[in-house]
């Protein structure tokens, strides 16, 4: 048998997709807060899904 090939498969795989409409300024910030620290947009707003719960 040969080894399987391809990516690892990960405990939360994200299969969920969405598409949101943002203005020209939120987009801008998205991107400046993407490149200062080095994440996907997709990761920033999970960031921002989590900070909403703690604020709770």
């Amino acid at each position: 048998m040969s080894p399987r090939t391809g990516r690892p498969k990960v405990d939360k795989p994200k299969d969920i997709r969405y598409s949101i409409r943002l203005d020209v300024e939120t987009e801008m910030k998205l991107q400046k807060y993407c490149k200062e620290n080095n994440i996907s947009k997709g990761e920033a707003i999970r960031r921002g899904i989590y900070l909403l719960f703690e604020q709770k």
